[in-house]
């Protein structure tokens, strides 16, 4: 972290939450598993029963095939905020050891059950819950070990491993569903998932009381929109600068959002005259991985410069072009500008989990980020109405175009209230 003065504590902290959202990130793999039960790509009506591997499973519709991904995004931005209390009260490992029990015991459900009602309780409430408690022990964990000058940069590199997680799940689960099926797929990544958060938790601590985080350098630049106190939830739900951070979660991660739960689709529609991508659809998903962990790291590192807003405001404003030009984009069949359009939003979904816990600790304080952000965490399960909504638009329409131009509209809304957005008075 570029500071000799920072204890191997902090960086273990640093590397076990990496490594605890490394798991939880399955959720943006979802696109894999999505597209292996869509009845129209199939062929068949959904409800029509599967054969060889998947025997005993159902074909879904794209709004099935979507629910459980976006009943986990909500159950998990829910669980943030008793993960948070847990995590304030009781420390990090805690929380995150329940995490994995949790995410390990959701994949069992939805791989053993084979049916729709496993699929939502298993991976989407259990699993959600997992995700929650984790990701709310990871994060806070870490930032109390660094000052502000370093707040961007080491939650970028936590919430990373989240966001880079789809990169080796999306492969990994092609080939499990492939050669195990769908319940083989489930139950071997539920006891993987489980038996690292589990062990990751043990090195999650925070700082002994009294601990200093290390001084910025004397030729760091000052940052004056990082507030002197630290408030307590019931004080920052009395701000409106609350409220406006979590619009601004549902305006920008919405987008996001929208490209991971569709992204294997997404890439099998633009490339019908390319076999080997429509053979291999998974290929967007771990590239989305791989440039969303980027963006965590990236735009967190550059907001610790340039500022929040600033970061916020240009990474919106170049994925909102691209949501409007994806339906041109699908429609040319150019894969290569596929993967450039979905990358800038990547990017963007990214950089904005990156920002949003580093903004919520500039205004309220690292003291009580755990509660703090798990409430304003809300906003990212808000977010998943809009791939809920864009499954029942290609169900009635047969293309997701509309979809892309809400989002797009969306994200630029956000754009225009973070320009506004000041930090709280004391």
């Amino acid at each position: 972290m570029g500071q000799a003065a920072v204890p191997g504590r902090a960086r273990a902290a640093v590397a076990a939450g990496v490594a605890v959202n490394l798991c939880l990130g399955i959720l943006y793999a979802w696109s894999v598993w999505k597209d292996a039960q869509l009845a129209s790509k199939a062929g068949v009506e959904p409800g029509a029963p599967m054969a060889g591997v998947n025997a005993g499973w159902s074909y879904l519709s794209d709004a099935q095939a979507t629910w459980a991904y976006a009943i986990c995004g909500f159950t998990f931005a829910l669980f943030m905020v008793p993960g948070g209390r847990l995590q304030d009260r009781y420390g990090p490992r805690a929380g995150a050891t329940l995490a994995g029990l949790c995410l390990g015991a959701g994949c069992l459900v939805a791989g053993l059950s084979k049916d729709y009602l496993g699929l939502v309780l298993g991976f989407g409430v259990l699993g959600g819950i997992g995700m929650g408690f984790g990701y709310a022990a990871a994060t806070p964990a870490a930032v109390r070990w660094f000052g502000p000058h370093r707040r961007g940069l080491v939650v970028g590199l936590v919430v990373g491993g989240y966001g880079g997680a789809a990169a080796y799940i999306a492969p990994l689960a092609k080939y499990l569903i492939g050669d195990h099926g769908l319940t083989g797929s489930f139950v071997a990544l539920g006891v993987l998932f489980a038996a690292v958060i589990v062990i990751a938790a043990q090195f999650l601590r925070t700082p002994p009381p009294g601990y200093v985080p290390p001084a910025a350098p004397a030729s760091a630049k000052p940052r004056p929109v990082v507030t002197a106190a630290d408030r307590t939830a019931p004080q920052m739900l009395r701000t409106w600068q609350f409220f406006a951070l979590v619009a601004l979660f549902v305006g920008s991660a919405q987008a996001g959002l929208l490209v991971i739960a569709n992204a294997v689709p997404i890439l099998n529609a633009t490339a019908k005259g390319y076999a080997f991508f429509a053979a291999n659809a998974w290929l967007l998903a771990a590239f989305g991985g791989l440039v969303n962990a980027s963006g965590r790291v990236g735009t967190g590192s550059y907001s610790d410069s340039v500022g929040r807003t600033n970061a916020f405001a240009l990474n919106g404003l170049l994925a909102a072009a691209c949501l409007f030009a994806l339906p041109a984009v699908i429609g040319s069949g150019n894969v290569w500008l596929l993967f450039v359009a979905v990358g800038v939003v990547y990017w963007q979904y990214g950089g904005t989990l990156a920002l949003m816990p580093a903004w919520t600790a500039d205004f309220y304080g690292p003291k009580n980020l755990g509660l703090n952000y798990g409430l304003v965490f809300l906003g990212w399960g808000v977010a998943f109405f809009v791939p809920q909504l864009a499954g029942f638009i290609r169900d009635a329409t047969g293309s997701l175009d509309a979809a892309f131009y809400l989002s797009g509209g969306l994200l630029l809304g956000a754009v225009a209230l973070s320009r506004v957005v000041r930090r709280p008075t004391p």
